[in-house]
């Protein structure tokens, strides 16, 4: 199973996020899950790397070319893909993923989501949605999918396309089920 992660760049925030980070690296090489990221060296995507790498477990980073050219790559990432541009880079990951994992982050994480939750709508990604809600880091936009929901701007039914893990621990968990939310996504896809 290939497991796509979604992180943050950043270096400047709580530590809790960055063991969050590390522990779920170490869960996913210990359960022998290929991981696929962004390839970045920094923050959150550069200590989920260093734990996988560190536990001897495979990983992929996908990286545009400028971001490479500015050495923003991970150093110690053997494979790693270099795309033309952050759409292909996307492209790349949700074609090789079969679950996506989203730790905390900023706007590019945030669209990077919101794109998987597309996706999975138009039935175009079948696998899991998880959301690792580390120190209820996602609470205001899990409250704004709600009211979306309340809105009749997505259907109730929508509300089953992402999980929402407090833990690590708890992620490994929904990746063990891989539960299929709807096997034909486009019947309730129209509001």
């Amino acid at each position: 199973m290939t497991i796509c992660i979604f992180a943050s760049s950043s270096s400047r925030i709580n530590i809790e996020y960055a063991k969050a980070a590390s522990e779920l690296g170490i869960l996913l090489a210990r359960a022998e899950m290929d991981v696929i990221y962004g390839g970045g060296g920094i923050g959150l995507m550069g200590k989920l790397a260093d734990s996988v790498i560190e536990t001897g477990g495979r990983i992929t980073g996908v990286i545009p070319g400028f971001m490479k050219e500015e050495g923003w790559d991970h150093p110690k990432v053997s494979e790693m893909i270099i795309t033309p541009d952050m759409g292909e880079r996307k492209k790349q990951m949700f074609a090789r993923a079969d679950a996506v994992v989203t730790l905390p982050g900023g706007v590019g994480t945030l669209e990077e989501l919101t794109e998987a939750i597309t996706l999975k709508q138009l039935g175009l990604f079948k696998g899991s949605i998880i959301i690792l809600n580390t120190l209820d880091f996602y609470r205001s936009f899990i409250d704004f999918l709600d009211h979306m929901i309340e809105g009749r701007f997505l259907r109730f039914e929508h509300k089953g396309m992402w999980q929402i893990a407090a833990t690590p621990v708890e992620v490994m968990d929904y990746l063990a089920k891989n539960e299929v939310w709807i096997h034909d996504p486009r019947s309730i896809a129209k509001i």
